[in-house]
């Protein structure tokens, strides 16, 4: 099986284009998150820690 998608992969042009630019993707993707995390303002980091506790607005089913 593995034979057979390698050979298939082989046969396609510009396939190899294909890894480096989902790396890029996967690795930008959470360097801006990281950033994102690091500049975060504490008050709304501690604003939405708090949602999943705050029972003011649930409903009685």
């Amino acid at each position: 099986m593995l034979k057979f998608v390698k050979n298939h992969m082989e046969s396609i042009t510009g396939i190899e284009i294909y890894p480096l630019i989902s790396l890029l993707i996967f690795f930008s993707f959470f360097v801006i998150l990281f950033w994102w995390v690091i500049t975060a303002k504490k008050d709304y980091i501690t604003t939405v820690s708090q949602i999943p506790l705050d029972n003011q607005n649930t409903t009685d089913l």
